[in-house]
């Protein structure tokens, strides 16, 4: 249909006049925080004064010479659904349904990003999700190099059969089980980005008051091609470090040879993305390659070579030989007995450069088990850390806008845009990416939490979620950087108003993703209920105080204790203690519990002066809990150096 010239002119003389403008997290259906002052903003033509109300309650403001104006009103009880006006001497913007309660900022990476469906009994929970009076507004994922002032898309959405399998589920479960007891509306917002590290959520003006991030902050990039070229270093960094200072060759008919070196390629592994093993950003055309030991009878049968689900970049080479491309995504092959040789094998991957979005990243992604090669039903898994890369950066290639390129990407475009709007606290699930600087997160972590109190105004509640088990349990003597994140996790208690809920025990080993996000959501309502809400409750497991040593045996000592000590084994013995002697070699001892006391000791430490609890990645096995339900948090009794010590986030 024609417009008419008239009428095209007045519909963008309506846009071009259009000065009043506030944040997309004011919508219809949202939840505003009761008694605390309500915050709402925008701008408007410079010197305008806009009206803003909700019922009888209004107030003005005059908008500032770059158009920014607040208005604050008095608390409301909660309660509603009210509507709010704003408005100026032209302009009116109207919101409908609108409730005052509880408002949580969810945020995190993946493990808060992580869905309701996605969760165990996820049907079960979103066919009951019918409840009003729960809402969640999700941030957008965004990055930006400099504070943004707005969030311009989203909206609030009302918890149904029909929405609730988007929400958050950490926030979800929480929201639920403290609107129980509260019996007030709950909001959500949902401010997250899966993989992200802590410095990615901390402000520049937080940064520049920090010894270990100060100058980082000080010569932060003004401009992506400033930041892309930094990155663009780093490969070239990354490769030259590992070959005396000189770039690899870069010739496939090399690499085909059978007497070729991969020693200076870079560790990689599957299934994952090279984002997560050491080229983050990095989108091009590059090689994987993998050592295959087979024997004499394997080599000589018929097999099948499975790599899972890809996409249609990857060529594929056995000892030198191309192989037929697989049809469509799924890269399953099977071979002709004599195929493989007996001793070493070489799987060689090619990673063209087809174009494909940048979120798609570059490696052997899907599931692990779908890795492996099959012999007669017998099977050699692929999934693993042993395969290597190299990125062709003599050909094409460019750098993504990733989450982790830099400082304060996130924190700009997605928490200081709805600075100031009134929360009650926030709800906190990161760490995994923080995991190779453990040591150093205990002074970020604790950073970011001051600097968004700061700048919000608010003392609000912190509560996070420590990390859970996942990867391997192997020994205190082994190292661990999950366990030194989980103690940086654990000191950050030392702020005030923060809470931590304990996870060792709803973990997965083989995924970093658990779904039991229920009983995650019920402790951290535990702690909101009783630290936040008054309502008087154990919320926590028992938590270390010190130690005592007497006749070869250590006496540990506990608060938050609850009812008291509990080993939750049907045989009564207590699990993942080990004690060390001044020779620092760790041992597994048997635990026992005395009262609110547990007594450690082993017949291999005659003079023990440290002990251990949970002290790996994956300590599935610990099970001291207090008769209340809560587990104990992981800890260590020495301060002995650990092995992320010296890893930064920037050195020169």
């Amino acid at each position: 249909m024609k417009i008419p010239v008239s009428l095209l002119f007045m519909l963008l003389s309506g846009q071009i006049s259009a000065q009043l403008r506030l944040p997309a997290i004011f919508s219809d259906h949202m939840i505003l925080q009761r008694d605390k002052p309500l915050k709402i903003w925008g701008v408007a033509k410079p010197g305008e004064t806009v009206y803003a109300g909700i019922g009888t309650i209004n107030g003005t403001a005059r908008a500032e010479k770059n158009g920014h104006w607040l208005v604050t009103l008095q608390p409301f009880a909660a309660g509603g659904p009210y509507v709010m006006v704003v408005r100026t001497k032209n302009e009116t913007k109207v919101f409908s349904d609108i409730l005052f309660g509880e408002v949580w900022l969810c945020s995190g990476q993946s493990n808060m990003e992580f869905k309701v469906r996605q969760a165990i009994h996820a049907a079960y929970e979103i066919h009951r999700a019918d409840n009003p009076l729960i809402r969640q507004v999700s941030i957008p994922d965004q990055l930006s190099l400099e504070p943004e002032p707005f969030i311009d898309s989203t909206h609030w959405v009302i918890s149904s059969p029909e929405t609730t399998g988007a929400f958050t589920a950490v926030g979800y479960f929480f929201a639920r089980d403290i609107y129980e007891r509260l019996h007030v509306p709950v909001g959500l917002i949902n401010d997250n980005w899966g993989g992200s590290q802590v410095e990615s959520w901390i402000s520049r003006d937080a940064m520049m008051g920090s010894h270990e991030l100060a100058e980082y902050a000080r010569q932060m990039p003004v401009n992506w091609d400033e930041s892309d070229a930094r990155v663009e270093k780093k490969f070239d960094a990354a490769l030259t470090d590992r070959n005396a200072g000189k770039m690899p060759e870069m010739d496939e008919q090399a690499f085909l040879k059978e007497n070729y070196s991969f020693s200076g390629w870079l560790p990689s592994a599957a299934p994952t993305v090279w984002d997560w093993v050491g080229l983050p950003a990095y989108r091009g055309e590059g090689y994987m390659v993998r050592e295959i030991f087979l024997d004499s009878f394997q080599a000589v049968l018929p097999s099948v070579l499975n790599l899972g689900e890809n996409d249609l970049r990857f060529s594929w080479f056995i000892n030198g030989k191309p192989l037929p491309k697989a049809a469509g995504k799924k890269m399953m092959v099977s071979f002709p007995a004599h195929t493989w040789k007996a001793g070493r094998n070489i799987l060689l991957l090619k990673i063209g450069g087809e174009p494909v979005p940048d979120s798609k990243g570059i490696g052997i992604q899907g599931e692990a088990d779908q890795l492996f090669i099959e012999f007669d039903g017998e099977r050699i898994s692929l999934a693993d850390n042993q395969w290597k890369m190299l990125p062709l950066l003599n050909k094409p290639h460019h750098v993504a806008r990733w989450m982790n390129n830099e400082g304060s990407i996130i924190y700009n475009a997605m928490i200081h845009p709805i600075i100031p709007v009134s929360i009650r606290g926030a709800l906190w699930y990161q760490g995994e990416s923080n995991t190779g600087r453990a040591f150093e997160y205990r002074k970020t972590f604790p950073l970011m939490i001051e600097s968004w109190r700061k700048e919000w105004h608010d003392d609000f509640p912190f509560l996070f979620v420590q990390l859970a088990s996942f990867g391997s349990n192997e020994s205190s003597n082994a190292g661990s950087d999950w366990a030194e994140l989980r103690e940086a996790q654990a000191g950050a208690l030392r702020l005030s108003n923060t809470g931590m809920a304990v996870t060792t025990d709803i973990g997965d080993p083989n995924n970093v993703h658990p779904k039991n996000k229920q009983e995650l959501g019920r402790r951290l309502a535990a702690i909101a209920l009783n630290n936040v809400y008054g309502l008087t409750q154990t919320c926590n497991g028992p938590v270390y105080d010190s130690v005592s040593f007497t006749n070869g045996e250590a006496l540990l000592y506990f608060h938050s204790t609850g009812k008291g000590l509990l080993a939750k084994d049907r045989y009564g013995y207590l699990r993942g203690f080990e004690i060390a002697g001044p020779d620092r070699k760790f041992y597994f001892a048997e635990a026992f519990i005395r009262g609110n006391h547990v007594a450690v000791h082993s017949d291999s430490v005659l003079q023990p002066v440290a002990v251990r609890y949970g002290w790996s990645n994956a300590p599935e096995d610990i099970n001291l809990y207090n008769q209340d339900g809560f587990p104990a948090s992981p800890f260590r009794t020495d301060h002995w150096p650990g092995i992320t010590e010296s890893a930064v986030f920037y050195r020169k």
